[in-house]
């Protein structure tokens, strides 16, 4: 392999893989010398991506919010690689943007299964792996939302800043099991998502108002946080531990 291949050797999980920031994440490891287990509970569209990428990749079936199906699809990786060096917890779902008392409980549960619980699972399905082999790399992928939160997404804003309060905490609390755990926190991107979030129709006009209150001009792209995600994996990032990278245009500031 190329020496300028950053993940060169390495193994990575990621959920949530068969489109959008997941999508963007899978491929860019691959690029980078990575193979990547492409997990999604959309078995279909996870196997679509594992075959775009080719033999890097491996398709895995998996529900984020049931821990039967996190711990299988876990050995089903460890299986297939070994040992598995870098996880991203990419996997992630929205209610409508919508006043607080419009949102009814089960998708209250449903965003904090998703987004919140799915964490809780994977680290129980990967920290004794992890422990077992000394070493390790968690990506929590958060929002801006759980930083600058605003109306008609109270309930996912929740969620968002629990993620980002468990990376810090998980990142302090496997230190010494020389485990390393970072979020990051996109601003709005250009994924299936988008009009979930804006609460409105998909437009040029509706997408305009939004981006003008991001101070850099856009949404954020996969490959945008496909590269942040890259750099936090990578042994560049040896040190860094516990942070939210804000990948957002300036939004949060």
């Amino acid at each position: 392999m190329p020496e300028s291949q950053r993940l060169a050797g390495k193994t990575a999980v990621v959920t949530g893989a068969a489109s959008g920031f997941g999508r963007g994440i899978a491929e860019r490891y691959a690029e980078e010398g990575a193979r990547v287990a492409v997990m999604d509970i959309n078995a279909d569209g996870a196997a679509e991506v594992a075959r775009a990428i080719g033999n890097a990749a491996t398709a895995i079936t998996v529900d984020v919010t049931d821990g039967p199906s996190v711990e299988a699809a876990m050995r089903s990786a460890i299986e297939a690689f070994g040992e598995i060096d870098i996880l991203v917890n990419n996997a992630g779902w929205s209610h409508p943007n919508r006043p607080i008392m419009e949102i009814d409980e089960a998708a209250f549960d449903k965003v904090f299964a998703i987004n919140v619980k799915s964490i809780f699972h994977f680290t129980h399905a990967i920290v004794p792996h992890w422990r077992s082999i000394g070493r390790g790399v968690m990506i929590n992928i958060g929002s801006t939302a759980g930083i600058r939160p605003r109306p008609g997404l109270s309930w996912y804003n929740g969620t968002k800043g629990a993620v980002n309060t468990l990376t810090k905490s998980l990142a302090v609390e496997l230190a010494p099991d020389r485990i390393r755990v970072c979020g990051i926190a996109p601003v709005m991107g250009e994924t299936a998502l988008l009009e979930t979030f804006m609460g409105v129709p998909d437009t040029p006009e509706n997408r305009a108002r939004f981006v003008a209150t991001i101070p850099l001009g856009r949404m954020s792209k996969p490959s945008d946080i496909a590269n942040a995600a890259l750099y936090l994996a990578s042994d560049e990032a040896s040190l860094v531990t516990g942070v939210n990278l804000e990948v957002d245009g300036g939004r949060c500031v």
